[in-house]
């Protein structure tokens, strides 16, 4: 029988897995890795994978990912920088971006990939 501290736990994972369920706020994380961002310099990450993707989309991701504690942002004028802010998630961005020959991606991707780890 688990104890309330263990079902916490897997309550806080499944949040945190929900929030990374999107494969659009994934690919937003995983460029943050490496450093904080604009959301301009984020559309243009992610355009790689996502061509079509707006800046009030983009915005709307951003607003999930640090209103769930994932991402943090510091604003300079009119623009707002983001960045990683949960060290689990870094982690797990990085596992993975790592090439395994049994997910192949595309040349493309694996280059803006390889950018960011």
């Amino acid at each position: 029988m688990s104890s309330n501290l263990d079902d916490r736990v897997y309550e806080i994972a499944a949040d945190l897995f929900s929030l990374l369920s999107a494969p659009t706020r994934l690919r937003i994380v995983c460029a943050l890795i490496e450093g904080e961002k604009n959301v301009t310099e984020l559309i243009d990450c992610v355009a790689v994978s996502l061509p079509n993707i707006s800046q009030p989309n983009m915005s709307q991701h951003l607003g999930t990912l640090y209103r769930g504690g994932v991402l943090a942002r510091r604003r300079t004028g009119a623009q707002v920088f983001y960045r990683v802010d949960h060290e689990q998630v870094r982690s797990l961005c990085r596992t993975l971006m790592a090439r395994d020959e049994h997910a192949p991606i595309s040349e493309r991707a694996r280059r803006c990939a390889t950018r960011l780890i």
